[in-house]
Order: C-alpha cells, then sequence, then structure tokens
C-alpha cells in the first residue's frame, strides 16, 4: 500500500515528483482551491494556463502541468472538484479528487497533495481516498505493472496538524481493509474456496484479535445447517460457516453482520447462461465485506459489539448436486423447497440469519451479491436497501451516505410474498420473476426472530466493477459496503440513536417506501 504522511509544508516548497492541487468549477471557468497554500502559489499564471487548455473544473478532470518557477515539484497535477457545494466542497468530492489523482500518477515515487484539507475530516476524506485509488491487483501478475504511487504526502495546516495524524491513522486501517475485502473479490476461485476462505479470516483474527469460529462441514451437518449443506453438496470443496467476533468492555450495541460467500456460483443445476459465469468469483463479495468490516471495527477498537457471520459454499452442478424440487430443512427447522438452484445465495444466508439471531442482537444486517434484478433496477453504482422496519432502514441509508457509498431504500411488497408459498414445504426459495430483488429480500426475512430490527443490503451491482476505474474505484472487486457496516458500526458505539439501541420493528402495516 502507498505510504500515506502528513506535513504542513505549504504547496510551493513540498518536496515531491507531483504536486496535486484541486481546480473547482466556476461561474467564469476553473478556480484553484484553497489547500496548504496553492492558491496563492499558483492562482495567477496558473489560472491562464488552465484557461488554456481548455480546463473546466468539472469532477475528476486532471490536467498534467509544468511546474512553473518558484516550485520545488517536478510537476503539477490539476484535479477537478466540480462547483462549490455552498460550503466548500464535500468529503465525498475530495475522496474522489485525491482518489483519481493517485491512480493518474501510478509509477510515480513521491506525490503531495494540495487538496482543500482544513478539518480532520477533510483530511480523512483526502487520505481515505488516495489509499483506494492507489489500489491495484497484482497477484497474479508475472509481467512488469505500473506500480502505484510510493509515497503521498497530504499538506496541512499547522492548526489541524495533530488531528490530521489520528485521520490519517484511521484512514489506513479503513482503507487496508476494503483493500482487504477488494483483493479477496478479486482471488479466483481455484485459490478462494469456502475452507481457503476460513483460513484466511482465522489468521487475520490471530493477527487483530477479533475470536474466529469455522464450522466445517462436520459441525454444519451435526447442527442442521441444511441451507449451506445443501448448496455446497454439489462441490468437492465443502462448506463452511465462519463466526468472527470483536467484543469490548465498554459496548451496550451488539451488531451481528451477516455475509454471502459464495465462492464461485455456476447456478448448481439450473445453470447460468453462457455469459455469466465469468465474474462468479464476485459472489462472495458479501461476505469479504462483513470480514472486513469487523477486522476494521477491531482494529479501531470501537465500543461496540459486532459479530460476522460468513456462509460459505461454492455451488457446482455434479451427480452429488441440489436438484430442483429438492427440500431442505434449514437451521432452526422450517422446511424449503428449492425451486431454483441459482437461488442459491439465500439458502446459505437463511441458516447464518437463524444463528445470528439466537445470539441475540440489537440489530441484524445482511450483505450479498443476491440479485440480477436488483441490479438491472439500480445499475451498477448504487446498491439496494431493504428492511422490516423503516427507522432502521434509513439508519443504514444514513451510514451510507456518510460514508460514501450509493444506496437506495426499496420496499418489501407484501403482494409477492404469495408467490413464495410451496405445496411441499414451509416455503420455496423463488417466487415471482418481476421484483425477484424484493422477492429475495422477503424470503430473508422469513427468517429473522421477531423484534430484531434488520436490513438486507442487495450490493449485486456496486460490488464487482466491470468498467474501467473511476474516481477512487479500481476495476475488479471495489470493497462495496465495507465503509457502509464500519459507519453504522461507530454509529451505535457513539449511540446516535437515541440511546444505546436500535429502534424497534415497526408494525406490519408500516410497509410505505420514502
Amino acid at each position: 500500500m502507498t505510504t500515506l504522511k502528513v506535513t504542513t509544508m505549504s504547496a510551493a516548497s513540498a518536496p515531491a515528483d507531483w504536486v496535486v492541487i484541486g481546480v473547482a468549477q466556476g461561474t467564469e471557468g476553473p478556480v484553484p482551491a484553497p489547500g496548504a497554500g496553492a492558491h496563492e502559489a499558483f492562482a495567477d499564471g496558473l489560472l491562464r494556463l488552465l484557461t488554456g487548455l481548455g480546463a473546466t473544473g468539472a469532477r475528476c478532470e486532471v490536467l498534467r502541468l509544468p511546474a512553473p518557477a518558484g516550485i520545488r515539484a517536478g510537476a503539477v497535477l490539476a484535479v477537478g472538484l466540480g462547483p462549490d457545494e455552498g460550503n466548500g466542497h464535500s468529503v465525498e468530492t475530495l475522496r474522489q479528487a485525491a482518489g483519481v489523482a493517485v491512480r493518474t500518477l501510478a509509477g510515480a515515487d513521491t506525490v503531495a497533495l494540495a487538496l482543500p484539507a482544513g478539518t480532520s475530516e477533510a483530511v480523512e476524506a483526502v487520505a481515505l481516498g488516495a489509499l483506494l485509488g492507489a489500489y491495484a491487483f497484482t497477484a497474479y501478475r508475472t509481467t512488469a505493472r505500473t506500480l502505484p504511487v510510493r509515497e503521498a504526502t497530504i499538506l496541512v495546516d499547522h492548526e489541524v496538524r495533530t488531528p490530521a495524524e489520528s485521520a490519517v491513522r484511521r484512514a489506513q486501517v479503513l482503507a487496508q481493509e476494503v483493500n482487504r475485502a477488494r483483493d479477496l473479490v478479486n482471488t479466483p476461485a481455484n485459490d478462494l474456496y469456502p475452507a481457503s476462505f476460513a483460513a484466511a479470516v482465522a489468521a487475520a483474527g490471530q493477527e487483530h484479535g477479533p475470536v474466529v469460529q469455522v464450522f466445517d462441514e462436520g459441525a454444519l451437518a451435526a447442527g442442521g445447517y441444511g441451507g449451506i449443506l445443501g448448496v455446497g453438496q454439489g462441490s468437492v470443496r465443502p462448506p463452511r460457516l465462519v463466526r468472527i467476533a470483536h467484543t469490548h468492555p465498554g459496548a451496550t450495541s451488539t451488531l451481528a453482520f451477516v455475509g454471502k460467500g459464495i465462492t464461485y456460483d455456476s447456478g448448481g443445476i439450473s445453470l447460468k447462461p453462457v455469459g455469466a459465469n465469468e465474474i462468479m468469483k464476485r459472489d462472495m463479495a458479501g461476505a469479504a465485506a462483513v470480514f472486513a468490516a469487523v477486522l476494521v471495527v477491531a482494529r479501531l477498537d470501537l465500543p461496540v459489539n459486532v459479530t460476522g457471520w460468513l456462509a460459505l459454499a461454492e455451488n457446482m452442478p455434479s451427480g452429488s448436486a441440489l436438484r430442483p424440487g429438492d427440500v431442505l430443512r434449514m437451521y432452526g427447522g422450517q422446511t424449503v423447497e428449492v425451486l431454483n438452484t441459482d437461488a442459491e445465495g439465500r439458502l446459505v444466508l437463511a441458516d447464518a440469519l437463524v444463528r445470528a439471531g439466537e445470539e441475540q442482537p440489537d440489530a441484524i444486517v445482511d450483505v450479498a451479491t443476491l440479485t440480477a434484478a436488483t441490479r438491472f433496477g439500480l445499475g451498477d453504482h448504487v446498491f439496494a436497501v431493504m428492511a422490516d422496519d423503516n427507522a432502521f432502514r434509513d439508519r443504514v441509508l444514513a451510514a451510507a451516505g456518510e460514508a460514501g457509498e450509493q444506496a437506495w431504500p426499496m420496499p418489501l411488497p407484501p403482494e409477492l410474498r404469495p408467490s413464495l408459498d410451496s405445496q411441499v414445504a414451509d416455503i420455496s426459495n423463488y417466487g415471482e420473476r418481476m421484483g425477484g430483488g424484493l422477492v429475495a429480500g422477503l424470503f430473508l426475512r422469513e427468517f429473522i426472530p421477531a423484534g430484531v430490527p434488520w436490513a438486507h443490503l442487495d450490493i449485486a451491482g456496486p460490488a464487482f466493477n466491470q468498467g474501467p476505474p473511476h474516481g477512487y474505484t479500481p476495476s475488479g472487486g471495489t470493497g462495496c459496503a465495507v465503509r457502509t457496516l464500519v459507519r453504522l458500526a461507530k454509529s451505535a458505539a457513539a449511540g446516535d440513536d437515541h440511546g444505546r439501541r436500535f429502534p424497534a420493528v415497526t408494525t406490519a402495516c408500516e410497509t410505505e417506501d420514502r
């Protein structure tokens, strides 16, 4: 990972190969933004040069420039911040600007970031954006590749130096774990399978402190985890359920995070069509997000109890595979008729949700690349949030917004629930095709304990970027939802909700969407 430092040097005096300055989108053209003296150092000559080269200051626009006289750095990178948002620029704008700048300058040795970072919050945003933008997955490359920036220095004013250093440390922890999740999603299924994933969690637990418990196929059979075992029975690589827990002596709230961990999803007997299999290594992105989020909470030692449940299986077709029409007895006793073996994520999640609920957490959040339907509806940049309680759903949405992740509320229409009725079991795993993402949410709700607030995050679109990189988002695994879960845990640790417990579940008739 790129090394990150803080200094009070000015933009003109910072020793670096490149100095990065922000450029706002003014009413009459580009305007150099304040940041460690950047405005004063570059304003006159730079403004003429930017205007002459056609710069606009639009968000994430980048322009390489020669360093003017009196500037110690070898060259200048101007990065667009967009229009002033009324009170400067938002922390998400700063994250994106730092991310695109450091990504653009891959191969450089040293970079000085003279962006408008006048508060510790702004410094943390610049630091996080820079570290996320510098990410590169090179584990399987044997040929030369441009390396990320070796060292980035954030230029700050004297009065924020001390809080800035703490902010950078927090950003480093969060970025390291988001990038861990990205690495896991990018790792091919021949190397990342349930047992190896579980081993990685156990190793991280030993290093960072969370307690890890791994349920192998014997323990799953003895415990009656029919969903996880059923999905995994077609593969030569047996499934796992992993529990990773951070506890704090001062905690008064407990959260349970549950992640779908299908390390490869062929669709099983209900085989996926041609062209749909190539990115199915990413079907464990929910479990990766939960794993990474618990590690962040543990490494920052937040005063909240957080338990992560990773439901890990490989969904493969074979002579022993689950068949359409089979009935599974889930953990907790409910029976499920399997009408579609490609609706497998909800089966492994159901077992884990019931098990998580037995520990009586104050709230449960599951994260999953669950349905193509949600991706069709919201695209590749926004994840869906469904919940059985409007207040808790809004709290999760607020956490996503504060973390800089795009999320959208989706309903759980009661009219769709009858489509899950089964003639032979308690419920079937597949219902109406139209609104399939909502039907999946309704299925999961059947396995939530009464009275426990719950939210379902369907990250099928933004978990894996098949296009070119943008901002601080790379191609491939994105680490989606890690920051939202961490922000939710921070909120619980701070007791932000008029007390330290989450709001009670509303009545069933309160299903209107905002």
